[in-house]
């Protein structure tokens, strides 16, 4: 399981601006990092092997190849003119790898940069980064997701986020851990982020379409599922562009092999579109023909493609105000480790009660400050592989 543990990167967020990075407050940063610390020792004692980007990062950027991409991807910057982007290019290149690690997570402010120089420089507020930090890369789920044993590398849609992928990318293409693992999908491509793909059983994805991930990078990811064999369907789910809804796991996710938690205000009108493989071969450039039928009720849908019966919708039985505060609490984002067994925020007592009368073990982890930031356990975490069912 790959996590991110908060660090100095939360300490650069302000009331200035934390909504151009996202979170919805500045959190209590030794807090937030003590609820980590304890979410990630409920996974260890679960035989979770966990994974820290940070560390991995520090461990590539021994490689040259890899210090070379990541720096300039750091610099790559409009806002900084060519002689600003000079000058922070080689004050990073004289870091060590721990501290080019660190800095590339927690940002450059401008007064900590040696040798700044040039128009860009002078004008800049003192206040400003020149490499912005990356307090979502908390949110590890999101820059990249396993379907099988290949890694989709996606591509964030908020500009605040998108050196994140450049990080994922690097380690995955780089870290000796994942040697010969193929990437399924790179920044690059339409915006897809990995909170909006549910793996609902072997062969059957779903790709919610919203704020954050388009319509054609829902289609680009079905096509190359299909081309290798990873899946048989493609379930596109249309979710409301709000806040509280930014991805398809906010509002949904598996307990069961055969049962998900729901937001009960979506819970009648969710609706997906079934793609499938078409009947024509890959053309030539190997782009593979799609079917695509819809739109039905999501859990129909799913259902079918699963090839199960009936998919449960565990009914949490809140009312629409409770239902409101738990879902804008991440109600719904739970970790699922095995088949009734998920990891929640303590925090929301109804839908955790309502899990367990369901029969769902729930680990209740605090998440007072990881929350602001607006992700739940299933965000924080990134399954690279599972035991098979």
């Amino acid at each position: 399981m790959l996590l991110h543990r908060p660090g100095s990167e939360l300490r650069r967020l302000t009331p200035r601006n934390n909504d151009q990075l996202l979170f919805d407050g500045v959190p209590w940063v030794p807090r937030a990092q003590a609820e980590h610390d304890a979410f990630a020792a409920e996974l260890t004692s679960r035989g979770v092997e966990v994974l820290y980007v940070d560390r991995l990062l520090a461990e590539v950027l021994a490689y040259p190849t890899a210090r070379t991409e990541l720096i300039t991807a750091a610099v790559d910057d409009p806002r900084l003119g060519a002689s600003l982007k000079r000058a922070a290019a080689a004050h990073l290149a004289d870091l060590a790898p721990a501290d080019l690690a660190g800095t590339l997570i927690a940002g450059l402010a401008h007064d900590e940069l040696r040798g700044g120089r040039g128009v860009a420089y002078e004008l800049m507020d003192r206040r400003d980064f020149v490499v912005p930090p990356l307090p979502n890369l908390l949110f590890t789920r999101d820059s990249s997701v396993w379907v099988g044993d290949e890694v989709a590398v996606t591509s964030l849609a908020m500009p605040a986020r998108h050196r994140e992928s450049t990080i994922t990318a690097a380690i995955y293409a780089h870290h000796p851990r994942f040697a010969g693992a193929e990437q399924l999908y790179d920044a690059s491509l339409e915006h897809l982020e990995g909170g909006d793909v549910l793996l609902l059983a072997p062969g059957v994805v779903a790709v919610g379409v919203g704020e954050r991930t388009t319509p054609g990078g829902a289609e680009r990811l079905a096509r190359r599922v299909f081309a290798r064999g990873l899946a048989h369907t493609v379930l596109v789910v249309p979710i409301a562009q709000q806040r509280a809804t930014m991805h398809l796991d906010t509002i949904a996710t598996m307990v069961d092999v055969d049962a998900l938690v729901m937001y009960p205000a979506v819970a009648d009108s969710l609706v997906a579109w079934t793609v499938t493989a078409g009947d024509h071969p890959p053309d030539d450039d190997g782009v593979v023909d799609l079917t695509v039928r819809g739109p039905e009720p999501f859990v129909e849908a799913a259902a079918a493609a699963m090839g199960i019966d009936r998919l449960r919708v565990i009914d949490t039985g809140l009312d629409p105000v409770t239902a409101e505060r738990e879902q804008w609490d991440d109600g719904n984002n739970t970790l699922a480790l095995a088949p009734r067994l998920t990891v929640a925020y303590e925090r929301n007592t109804v839908t955790n009660a309502a899990l367990e009368a369901a029969g769902i073990e729930v680990i209740r982890i605090a998440g007072s400050e990881l929350g602001s930031g607006r992700g739940g356990p299933r965000c924080m975490s990134c399954p690279i592989s599972r035991a098979p069912l």
